[in-house]
C-alpha cells in the first residue's frame, strides 16, 4: 500500500524499536541510507539496529558507524515492532527476514518495487534512497550531523556516479550542497569510493578479457566464472569500464558466485534495463538493474542476452 512521507514519519515515531535493513549485495545506497537512519533514529531516543545479510565492500567500511552493522545468523530473532526496509522490494532481504515478524515500512526510489504486501513510500524521480532519508530527517525533526551528512552523500554520489548519471538532477545537487553545509568532505568520500585493492585492478584486466559484443556491437557483456570472480574482492566499477564504448547501448556483467547461482548486473545509456531485469526476477533503475539467475553461467547468458535482444528490438 503506497502511504506518504509523512505518514512513513508518524510510523517510525509511534515505533519503539526498529530493525533497519537494505537488500543483498549492498551498494553505497544502501549502507548509507540505514547508516544515516539508525543514527538519527538513535538521536532521537529510538533504539535501532542495522542487519545487512550479505558481505559489504571494504570501500564502504570508513563510513561512520559501520562498525554497527550486523549479519544475521541461523536462528536468531531480533525483538522489534517496525522493520524499515530501504532502497529496494522486501524480496531481495535474504536471512533478515526471519528476524523478526514486525510490520515493514519500504522506502525505496525504484521503479520496479510495487510494495506489494507492505507500506511503501516510493519516489521514483529520486536520485537515491539517500535524498528521500535527507528529506525524512526533516518530516522526523532530526538533526543531520556531519556523520550523517557523510553517509547520505555516498549514497547520492554512488547512486548518481558522481552526480554525473542521467538520474541527477537540480533537486539532487541542492541535497547535496546541504549535505556539504551540513559538515560532507566529498574529496574523502570520493577517495575511499574510489580506492581499490591491487587484486581488483589485476582483476580489471582478466574481467576484460571475458568481454563480448552482441548485436552489431550495441550490447557489451563480461562473464565471470566463479574460479575467476572469487579472485577478487569486488567486481564493482567493472561494468563502467565497458559502458563507456561509443557504439554500447546496454552493458552487463555476469558473474558467477556459486555453482547455479548467477548475479547480474546491467547498465544502459537508452534501454530500459529495469524491465529487463524485472522481467527476470530481478529490478532497479531505467538505467541501471540487476537479477539473479539460479542456472548455469552458460544458460545465464544465453537467457540474458536473449531478453536484452528482445529489449533492443522493441
Amino acid at each position: 500500500m503506497l502511504i506518504t512521507l509523512k505518514e512513513a514519519a508518524e510510523k517510525i515515531k509511534a515505533a519503539n524499536k526498529i530493525l533497519i535493513t537494505a537488500h543483498v549485495q549492498p551498494d553505497g545506497d544502501a549502507i548509507g541510507s540505514t547508516l544515516a537512519l539508525m543514527q538519527m533514529l538513535q538521536s532521537l531516543g529510538k533504539p535501532a539496529q542495522i542487519f545487512i545479510d550479505d558481505t559489504v565492500r571494504k570501500n564502504l567500511h570508513a563510513l561512520p558507524h559501520f562498525e554497527e552493522i550486523r549479519r544475521p545468523v541461523d536462528g536468531e530473532k531480533f525483538d522489534a515492532d517496525l522493520m524499515i526496509v530501504l532502497d529496494t522490494s522486501i524480496d531481495r532481504l535474504g536471512n533478515v527476514r526471519k528476524l523478526t515478524d514486525a510490520p515493514i515500512l519500504n522506502i525505496d526510489h525504484h521503479v520496479t518495487n510495487s510494495g506489494e504486501g507492505v507500506e511503501l513510500y516510493v519516489e521514483k524521480k529520486a536520485a537515491a534512497t539517500c535524498e528521500i532519508v535527507f528529506k525524512l530527517a526533516r518530516e522526523l525533526n532530526a538533526t543531520i550531523t556531519p556523520d550523517i551528512a557523510t553517509c547520505l552523500y555516498t549514497g547520492l554520489a554512488t547512486d548518481t556516479g558522481f552526480f554525473q548519471f542521467s538520474n541527477t538532477r537540480a533537486e539532487t545537487l541542492a541535497v547535496a550542497s546541504e549535505l556539504i553545509r551540513c559538515g560532507v568532505s566529498p574529496h574523502f568520500i570520493s577517495e575511499q569510493l574510489e580506492s581499490k585493492s591491487l587484486a581488483e585492478v589485476r582483476g580489471l584486466s582478466a574481467a576484460l578479457n571475458s568481454l563480448k559484443m552482441f548485436y552489431g556491437d550495441k550490447v557489451a557483456g563480461m562473464i565471470l566464472d566463479h574460479a575467476t570472480a572469487k579472485t577478487f574482492d569486488s567486481t564493482e566499477g567493472f561494468i563502467d569500464e565497458i559502458r563507456v564504448i561509443e557504439t554500447v547501448d546496454v552493458a552487463f556483467l555476469i558473474t558467477e558466485k556459486a555453482p547455479n547461482f548467477c548475479r547480474v548486473s546491467m547498465r544502459s545509456k537508452g534501454v530500459d534495463v529495469s524491465k529487463i531485469a524485472a522481467r527476470l526476477g530481478g529490478g532497479g533503475h531505467i538505467r541501471a538493474a540487476g537479477c539473479t539467475l539460479k542456472t548455469t553461467l552458460d544458460e545465464a547468458e544465453k537467457i540474458l542476452v536473449a531478453a536484452i535482444g528482445n529489449a533492443i528490438r522493441n
